[in-house]
């Protein structure tokens, strides 16, 4: 099973390893909802694959997408000869006749037979009706496009969220070790201050406020734990996978980012592959095969039409004759209306307005998107420097609560010094792993913006 597996990635890289892991994500999953196990690692990158593959609303996306297919397709098809094939059958009762207006009535059978039948078959084939089905086609086809891109964007769309989602479970797993290790401190702290009590060197209101300040440590523990179990909660719902799986993030809020200058190139490109403006574009493209279509009723049509078909009785002759005869003809149907020359006048002159209000729409969806493509990247930048400057910042709180600390220990400072330092050191660490997840939620914010997710 493992080989078949390797030989399928190998051959069909890198759709192969998508399924691989798919299909391993799968295994596992059906694992964690039927044992006690039910913890996956998981990176993410892979999360984000998954989710775009398996999110409800991608797949939602997908069907329309395959419908827009089969209507362009049928569209195409209308190019085709349509033919009808027809077939009926009389039994008429016996004629009855009048003289001296209703009265003197008999009744005669009918001539040359009371039965009559019909078999045929009918033909019709458009040669010209004014660019009708071109535009049709037209229209089809970018509307095709444009159920692709609504694909796409839903896509990049739910793999951003769960990226964002992702990065607030790393936040709170991290911020877990954090308050874990401030339990630690606190419970420490208790125990070095009731020794402090019995040896008669601080009051009673320090040891009472230190018990305080654990219990106030324990109930955030307890909180990140809810938060924790909300997020994955909501990962999961991204990911479409049971509730009963709990996601363990593989990937930290430390992970290499990608550097402020790789980014330019999105940005650049941002107002021209964003999906928004990609979908504006294709949104004129129908626009503009609907005035084509408009425009194409204003002129005249073109077909060969022909049929043949077995008749019974003959009445082309006269008298009838009872007998059964076959008869085919081919021919050329032109028409043309003229009532559009009135009607269609002011369909046209909206159905172009629109067009224009289209290209205007385009125009403001391109300038939003550059504003808001550079807007992240100075937040990137930004991101970025923060992360610096709060590395600098746990480290001094780091020192400067080991100094507290130590003077407390030594009665050389208050409890309230050292409990606004452990707050301090604390805070600072939650800074960092903020400043870092937020770093990577614009990156994919960015990504996503300009039609690259």
């Amino acid at each position: 099973m493992c080989n078949y597996i390797k030989n399928i990635a190998k051959r069909y890289w890198p759709a192969g390893i998508l399924f691989v892991w798919t299909l391993m994500l799968d295994m596992t999953i059906a694992r964690a909802q039927t044992g006690s196990v039910n913890n996956y690692k998981i990176s993410l990158s892979e999360a984000v694959d998954f989710a775009k593959t398996r999110n409800k609303l991608v797949q939602a996306a997908g069907v329309e997408e395959a419908a827009t297919s089969e209507d362009k397709k049928d569209i195409y098809k209308a190019a085709l000869p349509a033919i009808h094939a027809n077939g009926s059958y009389q039994k008429f009762s016996g004629l009855t006749l009048f003289s001296d207006g209703l009265r003197h009535a008999h009744t005669v059978p009918a001539a040359p037979t009371p039965n009559a039948a019909a078999l045929g078959i009918e033909a019709l084939f458009n040669i010209y009706s004014g660019g009708k089905q071109r535009a049709l086609q037209s229209e089809y086809t970018s509307r095709l496009k444009l159920a692709k891109l609504n694909t796409k964007d839903q896509s990049g769309n739910i793999a951003y969220q769960t990226a964002a989602q992702y990065l607030e479970l790393v936040r709170l797993n991290e911020q877990e070790k954090f308050i874990l290790d401030q339990v630690k401190r606190a419970e420490v702290r208790v125990k070095n201050i009731n020794s402090l009590y019995n040896n008669q060197k601080v009051t009673r209101s320090d040891v009472l406020r230190a018990e305080v300040n654990l219990s106030n440590v324990r109930l955030a523990l307890e909180q990140n734990k809810n938060d924790i179990a909300i997020a994955n909660q909501k990962l999961v719902v991204l990911m479409d996978i049971p509730d009963s799986v709990n996601i363990i993030p593989l990937d930290s809020a430390g992970m290499i980012k990608p550097a402020v200058n790789t980014l330019l190139p999105l940005v650049d490109a941002a107002e021209v592959s964003s999906y928004g403006v990609q979908k504006a574009a294709e949104g004129i493209e129908v626009q503009q095969a609907k005035v084509k279509g408009i425009e194409s009723t204003g002129k005249p049509s073109l077909s060969f039409y022909s049929g043949y078909g077995l008749n019974y009785p003959n009445r082309l002759l006269y008298p009838p004759v009872d007998q059964a005869y076959a008869i085919g003809f081919v021919g050329l149907k032109v028409q043309y209306s003229i009532s559009s020359i009135y009607h269609d006048k002011s369909k046209i002159a909206a159905a172009k307005l629109r067009v224009k209000e289209l290209e205007i729409q385009q125009q403001a969806y391109s300038d939003n998107v550059r504003s808001e493509s550079r807007a992240y990247y100075a937040k990137y930048a930004e991101a970025l420097t923060r992360i610096a400057v709060d590395e600098h910042s746990v480290e001094q709180a780091a020192v400067n609560y080991q100094i507290v600390n130590n003077k407390y220990l030594n009665q050389l400072a208050l409890l309230t010094d050292l409990l606004d330092a452990d707050n301090l050191y604390q805070e600072t660490r939650f800074n960092l792993v903020k400043a870092q997840t937020e770093a990577f939620v614009i990156y994919y914010h960015l990504l996503y913006t300009s039609g690259n997710l």
